[in-house]
């Protein structure tokens, strides 16, 4: 299974035009066997099988790299580490910091950080609305929230030159028309993922 699973990583990154080091494949591949183990007894995700994990979680966090400006993330209802603990590996100069309020989740995450060594990310167990938290260059979050929700809830943590990086399946054409709370649409990108079918859109907002 190893070996198909690096394979795996490593085509969907040539396709999406990444150059990943050598260990970062291999700690991309730890990481969704590590999600695969932890998953049979916490849950972690409704994906079982880690093929699929690799196309529907990790290389649809990894679309977003080439969208990342800055040396901060804060991603918003991580669940497993999604996008998050793709980025710190690749970005490993990024200081990301993993919020979620499950603490299964959280605990898998801790251990994702120590067996993989990631010395960039910080694991908070807490709602983001009540999180102590320092300003982020970007806040990210994935299937977690609506676009006015995940405004009125993270937009605290954004810093004034900040932006929020919000990945979505279809279209949010109505979510869209409700963007207020300081701040504004610079654009939607479409995300292709290497051998996964449905519409993936990235949501880009600046703060005013």
């Amino acid at each position: 299974m190893a070996r198909d699973l690096g394979q795996q990583i490593q085509q969907g990154c040539d396709e999406l035009g990444l150059t990943l080091t050598a260990d970062q494949i291999s700690r991309l591949q730890t990481y969704v066997e590590l999600l695969d183990k932890w998953n049979k007894v916490y849950n972690l995700t409704s994906v079982r099988d880690p093929n699929e994990m690799v196309n529907r979680h990790l290389l649809d966090s990894l679309t977003i790299l080439p969208y990342l400006k800055g040396d901060s993330l804060l991603d918003v209802g991580t669940g497993a580490g999604l996008p998050g603990i793709p980025v710190a590996i690749v970005h490993p100069e990024i200081a990301v910091t993993l919020l979620d309020t499950n603490s299964k989740k959280t605990r898998f995450l801790q251990q994702v950080k120590a067996e993989l060594g990631l010395d960039n990310v910080t694991v908070v167990h807490a709602r983001v609305e009540e999180a102590k938290l320092p300003k982020f260059a970007m806040v990210t979050a994935r299937a977690f929230a609506t676009i006015k929700d995940i405004i009125d809830l993270t937009g605290q943590h954004c810093d004034d030159a900040g932006c929020l990086l919000l990945m979505k399946g279809t279209y949010p054409d109505e979510e869209l028309n409700a963007i207020s709370g300081g701040f504004k649409l610079q654009d939607v990108v479409t995300l292709t993922v290497p051998d996964l079918e449905g519409q993936r859109h990235l949501v880009r907002l600046v703060k005013e």
